[in-house]
């Protein structure tokens, strides 16, 4: 189901931005690195960050393995520090932010390191009811992407775009299976 929903996200990525082979890239919260392992054909480099040393661990084994050249990983919590290693094309994160404390913040950074003219994109839950996580979980219960995108204009992002790129279907209970929509919403610098 992860590598369904990353592909899904992806091509949404590479029908709605127009990625070039010179364009540099983050993945934020990049996890195991699956989206950026299918997206980077499409741009020059891809630098994965996560602030969990396990997932920087298995990413850098799948890089090894494959040979894959254009890829990097970073152990970094961008939550606690600004990153000064560079600036980005274009920026994405999928089924991450809803685990960000501070949006705003997150925000503002993602902004300082896009390049002028460099895209946003953020895969994340539409609102729910808490049945995503379950009892005890402490992040956001989705977004309504309206107020991403006010809170994206106000740092000036432009042609701020979203759609239903997938949808999770997952058994909450033991007789109960719900729907959860994954958005994709992309900003321009």
């Amino acid at each position: 189901m992860h590598r369904e929903r990353s592909l899904a996200i992806v091509q949404a990525m590479i029908q709605d931005i127009p990625l070039t082979h010179s364009m540099s890239a983050l993945e934020f919260g990049a996890g195991t690195g699956i989206a950026s392992f299918l997206l980077k054909d499409y741009v020059k480099s891809i630098l994965m960050m996560d602030s969990s040393s396990e997932m920087v661990k298995v990413m850098q084994e799948k890089i090894t393995s494959s040979q894959v050249k254009n890829l990097q990983t970073i152990r970094f919590d961008l939550e606690k520090s600004d990153y000064t290693g560079g600036t980005f094309d274009l920026i994405f994160t999928h089924l991450v932010l809803h685990h960000i404390a501070n949006t705003e913040a997150i925000f503002r950074s993602f902004h300082r390191l896009l390049n002028p003219g460099g895209y946003l994109a953020i895969a994340d839950l539409y609102p729910e009811d808490g049945a995503f996580h379950g009892s005890g979980f402490n992040g956001h219960h989705g977004f309504e992407t309206r107020m991403l995108s006010d809170k994206l204009k106000q740092l000036g992002m432009t042609n701020i775009s979203d759609r239903l790129c997938y949808t999770i279907d997952k058994q909450v209970s033991e007789t109960k299976t719900q729907s959860f929509g994954v958005f994709l919403l992309i900003a321009n610098r």
